[in-house]
């Protein structure tokens, strides 16, 4: 029986094997196997609402071992360590619990065609004092971190009766620090209906730092300058061209010389592949040890390894490469899926194209601003408000239709709608 392994549950890598597992693994053409150092999964754009308790990780994580058993194919759990093409198998490290006592030994895992979606992670660039004193938003355990540091600042302000204000920095003007800038103040917001009189979004000093002219890089300027115009009306500190060359306990320091005070900080600029990666079984790989695939999906030195997702550089026929985001990965995924069925038929292989449907991004209740792009429109339609929110909320339902179908799909939306009665809007605990 074939045996087919993906290493990394992350959008693009646990919708593959679940599409792998409702076909080829339900009628035993393979068996699939998805690996991944954590138990559960929860979508990563959705970790900045995490971070700041809008969202209740533990009703929307999915754990991936009760998801594979649904869906016909096997669940590891346990972190890529080395790969051996000669033998065709990858070797995972022991995992140790947190008095390091031995949960799941090292082992060995046999494959015929391997796909690697690990994923990236936020790069520091090396600038000094980053990784001792700033947040990174990867994981659900640093969106949890970011979280119990927010409230203590704010329960802090509460204890002294509002006096003061609480400083919190972030550094990276993309997505991610655009989103996360916006939650705050609505986090404040909440906090101020729940007993917490004295907590307003004067008390909030957010400073946005983008080393670029502009927040939002990768979007059109138009879309750039609406969020910029909405955080600067939220009260958020918007400072472009502002590059950080150092931090220490008590902030930021900029490339002028500047020091930016601040008692939380959080680094969202730009992103690498893990650096065990680089070169990993004499692959090819790039500056940011990222693999260097075909546009066929399969790694340049092997075709039995197909990448996809944040950690595949993927050249287009322009000469760009393949953005790092949610729609490319669920794209990369179903035609991996395709190539593999193909693979595995002995037909030939589909070269990917990226569609960019365009960009959204969510600044919490107050607007959402982005672009449409496709047949419809006949090139980038800006949309903002309502309509571009739901949108935005469409873009993660389209993830768990992939993942459950849309029957169960529908009704988790209405098991969401149930909870927005019964739960707070902010996890308070």
């Amino acid at each position: 029986m074939m045996r087919i392994v993906v290493v990394g549950g992350g959008a693009g890598g646990l919708e593959l094997a679940t599409k792998l597992g409702r076909t080829l693994g339900r009628k035993r053409r393979a068996s699939i196997t998805l690996v991944d150092r954590k138990a559960s999964h929860l979508w990563k754009p959705l970790l900045h609402e995490v971070a700041t308790g809008s969202l209740d990780e533990g009703v929307d994580a999915l754990s991936y071992r009760a998801h594979a058993k649904n869906h016909h194919f096997d669940f590891q759990m346990g972190s890529l360590d080395g790969i051996d093409r000669e033998r065709k198998v990858i070797s995972l490290s022991e995992i140790c619990d947190e008095n390091n006592d031995l949960l799941i030994p090292s082992r060995e895992i046999e494959y015929d065609i391997l796909v690697l979606a690990i994923g990236s992670k936020s790069n520091d660039f090396n600038t000094p004092g980053v990784k001792e004193h700033c947040i990174f938003l990867d994981s659900p355990e640093q969106a949890h971190r970011f979280r119990k540091e927010m409230n203590n600042l704010f329960l802090k302000l509460h204890a002294k009766h509002g006096e003061g204000k609480v400083d919190i920095a972030i550094v990276g003007g993309g997505a991610t620090g655009v989103e996360l800038s916006a939650e705050l103040h609505n986090a404040i917001k909440e906090l101020h209906t729940y007993g917490f009189e004295d907590l307003d979004s004067s008390k909030l000093n957010v400073n946005l730092i983008e080393a670029g002219e502009r927040i939002l890089p990768a979007l059109p300027p138009r879309i750039s300058s609406a969020a910029h115009s909405e955080l600067t009306k939220l009260g958020v500190n918007v400072r472009t061209a502002t590059m950080v060359t150092q931090a220490d306990e008590e902030g930021l320091i900029t490339k002028d010389g500047e020091r930016i005070s601040a008692q939380l900080m959080v680094w969202a600029a730009g992103i690498k592949a893990p650096d065990f990666m680089k070169d990993i079984a004499g692959l090819e790989t790039n500056r940011i040890n990222q693999l260097v695939v075909k546009d066929t999906l399969q790694s340049t030195r092997d075709d039995d390894i197909y990448v996809i997702g944040d950690l595949a550089s993927c050249q287009q026929k322009d000469g760009s490469f393949v953005p790092p985001r949610a729609q490319a990965a669920h794209q990369m995924a179903s035609l991996a899926y395709r190539n593999i069925v193909a693979q595995i038929n002995g037909h030939d292989l589909k070269s990917y194209t990226y569609k960019d449907h365009g960009s959204l991004v969510s600044l919490s209740r107050f607007s959402t601003v982005g672009s449409l792009m496709g047949n419809l429109t006949k090139g980038s339609m800006m949309i903002e408000g309502r309509i571009a929110r739901v949108v935005y909320i469409s873009l993660y339902r389209m993830h768990l239709v992939a993942l459950h179908g849309c029957f169960k799909t529908g009704l988790m939306m209405l098991v969401g709608r149930i909870n927005r009665v019964l739960r707070p809007n902010l996890k308070l605990h």
